[in-house]
């Protein structure tokens, strides 16, 4: 079994009420860049890209597919790194990775199908048949009703079942977040879990303080408080909390993340397959997490093959830490409208109670429906 052919899909969907976070951008569109890998005996292995779908596909067509067909998928730690050290020297992290990690995943997917076997099956096996899913969501959408539709939206999601949520923060005034993030637990109660995420737009002081005034409040964790390149700077704030401190969906491979985790700048890691090296680097990362006590929580945003591809990877993660009542990583499922997360599944990956099942069909385990691939294709 060869692989013959590479296909980049540029996915792209209106978003109906756009929405935006602390970095200020307005999401009025979701996109997605989709590999799809053919091999020779008529297999189809499909894998994403994280970030700008335009750059993951210039990348693939132009760097990467010349040297992956022709070659075996099941040799994928081999392509990997043939991949990589054909990019270093230009740049071994970013868009070059987020590019490399769609193949990856669309080459574990081939192997999967090829074997019969899920990709945790092939990885080593599920730790758990269902995983523990969490709410993204709470954005800034109405400007003048910032903490009533956060508590009217956090508590949907109780209602669904969902046992812990992810909102935003970093609105430039601590006070109001501090009142938003207050209104939010004092509606869902002591009993759901309360994470939040600044999408990396304070400084270390800011941080600190604002991360000292939210403790009462019982957070699972306080997610990319500073920019992602500070890595001593995460350092300084997970020091000064007692709060968990969580990141690291903006670095790339074991490189990126092997000084981040060997000196403990976060309790949390949160790699993302689709941008971090995929399956195969993702399991590095782990390995490296749980060497250190380090946490790995995985980071998700993106269309159903990067929701199914976490999911697999999920099920393979021990407890951390192994304990009489563990507490197992859970699934962050991003609740904003997106029809390339809800529909380009033939059979959509969905909670009930805030419970996902883990797919055991091959691969991924899911089937891509070709009319909704054309239907949301623009490139």
């Amino acid at each position: 079994m060869k692989i013959d052919k590479i296909t980049c899909h540029i996915l792209q969907s209106k978003v109906e009420k756009p929405f935006t976070s602390a970095r200020g951008w307005l999401y009025s569109t979701r996109s997605s860049c989709i590999v799809e890998v053919t091999t020779d005996d008529g297999l189809t292995g499909w894998g994403e890209c994280y970030g700008p779908a335009a750059v993951n596909k210039t990348l693939i067509e132009t760097q990467y597919a010349p040297r992956v067909v022709g070659r075996d998928p099941f040799d994928v730690e081999v392509v990997w790194e043939d991949l990589y050290n054909r990019i270093k020297d230009y740049g071994a992290q970013g868009f070059s990775i987020t590019a490399l990690s769609g193949i990856d995943i669309a080459l574990w997917d081939l192997m999967g199908r090829a074997t019969g076997k899920p990709i945790h099956k092939l990885i080593g096996g599920a730790y758990r048949k269902q995983v523990q899913a969490y709410a993204t969501g709470l954005y800034f959408i109405d400007m003048d009703r910032l903490v009533e539709d956060a508590v009217e939206e956090a508590l949907e999601y109780k209602a669904q079942g969902f046992r812990a949520i992810k909102m935003k923060i970093g609105l430039g005034d601590p006070k109001l977040d501090l009142r938003r993030v207050a209104a939010v637990r004092e509606a869902i109660g002591p009993e759901i879990g309360l994470a939040v995420d600044a999408n990396h737009c304070f400084s270390v002081p800011q941080a600190i303080r604002l991360g000292r005034m939210l403790e009462p409040l019982d957070l699972l964790w306080f997610e990319e408080p500073i920019s992602p390149e500070d890595h001593d700077g995460y350092v300084e704030v997970t020091r000064a909390l007692d709060l968990a401190v969580a990141g690291g969906e903006n670095d790339f491979t074991r490189f990126g993340f092997r000084d981040v985790i060997a000196k403990k700048a976060m309790d949390i890691v949160q790699p993302d397959v689709c941008a971090a090296g995929g399956i195969s680097e993702m399991r590095k990362i782990a390995t490296l997490a749980s060497a250190f006590g380090v946490e790995c929580v995985p980071h998700a945003w993106g269309s159903a093959i990067g929701l199914a591809a976490t999911v697999q990877f999920l099920a393979t993660l021990p407890d951390q830490p192994p304990a009489f009542r563990p507490v197992p990583p859970m699934l962050e499922f991003e609740q904003t409208p997106n029809p390339l997360r809800d529909l380009l599944a033939t059979l959509p990956i969905e909670q009930k109670h805030g419970v996902v099942a883990v797919p055991e069909g091959p691969g991924l385990g899911i089937e891509i429906d070709r009319e909704v691939l054309a239907r949301f294709k623009v490139a």
